[in-house]
């Protein structure tokens, strides 16, 4: 991918104020600043390595790397064949993460995202990455949509760095999850505060029921370094990689 370089300018305001996803940047365009919150992906998307810039340089992204890795040690150490994975990677982007799973050599990877401006993105940047990439609202699938992606048999689904902040509700995470064949593998990142005792949110409620009534099996619970935040702190995710062992139908 072509080396583009944007003049990016993070705030001054104290960013213990500002939530995670609340987060925002000036982008310095032709004399005129803008500003982008972290998570208008469409208007990120827009700017070739403007993502990659912010996200992976600027603030050392380490998740599709992470998530990956485990992935991969977690199905060698259970005797299984990595490169037999048919992966849905949900919310999958421009591509970052479905380019770890390509250069690590699955055999299919389909990506699914929401956003037009994502498969945009994914053509001009990773062509050729994906086996298949559908726009599709995962929390409003049609029987149509549910059997062309039952159709790749994925043995396999990965969500990273998407999950938490409305990103992808609950409903199209368990949409997404429910695809997967039984006895599949599914990888993903989710803040350190969603396993909290404390933390009630959709989505932290969904993964604790998840756990407690053994829909999944989970083989490797890791905290690390996700990526550095505006000011330099770092900011924590537990990677999680598991067996589905039953589709889940539970409902906020």
């Amino acid at each position: 991918m072509e080396n583009l370089r944007y003049h990016i300018q993070l705030p001054m305001t104290d960013p213990h104020q500002l939530a995670q996803d609340e987060a925002y940047f000036f982008l310095n365009l032709n004399g005129e600043k803008k500003t982008v919150r972290f998570h208008d992906y469409a208007d990120l998307y827009t700017y070739k390595g403007l993502y990659e810039q912010l996200f992976y340089e600027r603030l050392k992204c380490a998740s599709p790397k992470k998530v990956t890795s485990i992935l991969k040690k977690s199905i060698d150490h259970s005797k299984g064949v990595f490169s037999e994975l048919r992966v849905l990677d949900v919310g999958a982007g421009n591509g970052i993460m479905g380019e770890e799973l390509f250069n690590e050599g699955v055999a299919r990877v389909v990506g699914v995202d929401i956003l037009e401006e994502a498969h945009k993105a994914l053509l001009r940047d990773r062509a050729g990455i994906y086996d298949e990439y559908y726009v599709m609202d995962l929390t409003a699938i049609s029987e149509q949509q549910k059997s062309l992606l039952q159709q790749w048999q994925f043995n396999c689904m990965t969500c990273v760095a998407a999950l938490g902040f409305g990103d992808i509700p609950t409903q199209a995470f368990i949409n997404a999850f429910n695809v997967i064949e039984i006895g599949g593998w599914i990888a993903i990142n989710i803040k350190e505060t969603f396993l909290d005792k404390t933390d009630n949110s959709g989505f932290s409620l969904l993964i604790k029921e998840m756990i407690v009534n053994q829909v999944i099996d989970i083989y490797h619970l890791e905290k690390y370094r996700h990526r550095i935040s505006i000011d330099g702190r770092p900011l924590f995710y537990y990677a999680l990689v598991a067996r589905k062992e039953q589709d889940w139908n539970w409902i906020l």
